[in-house]
């Protein structure tokens, strides 16, 4: 009786480990996948991955800045709020500077990385637009 549970014992582990390895190939192929195409020059895209231009102001806040300024989270002012009236007394590159570098609890450049100077300074004319 002893051997006959020992050989449905092993039989199990045997089951289990060949399925779990069935899904660890699986994660790890989906883990290994390419991450983007590489392209000759002069060979046609297979598809236009970039952007087409300059992102609107509305775009950008959209986008990156409202989570922070949309929520109030990290006390970020919403947009048409009276609070960026005294950020707004220090002048509009001050702002700029500040969107770009990071102040207090905003980081450099908010969470829009790829972000232009030009894009954030549309974003920011966006959130003060009626202040």
């Amino acid at each position: 009786m002893k051997k006959l549970t020992l050989a449905f014992a092993l039989l199990l582990t045997t089951v289990s480990v060949n399925a779990s390895s069935d899904a660890d190939k699986e994660a790890l192929a989906k883990r290994l996948a390419p991450v983007g195409q590489v392209y000759v020059a002069g060979a046609a895209a297979a598809s236009d991955a970039g952007p087409s231009g300059p992102r609107s102001g509305e775009k950008v806040y959209q986008t990156a800045c409202f989570a922070c300024h949309g929520t109030g989270a990290l006390d970020a002012p919403k947009k048409d709020d009276a609070a960026w009236k005294a950020r707004m007394e220090q002048g509009f590159d001050v702002m700029l500077k500040h969107a770009i570098e990071g102040i207090r609890n905003m980081p450099a450049r908010g969470t829009c990385a790829d972000c232009s100077d030009d894009e954030i300074a549309a974003a920011i004319k966006f959130m003060t637009d009626g202040v």
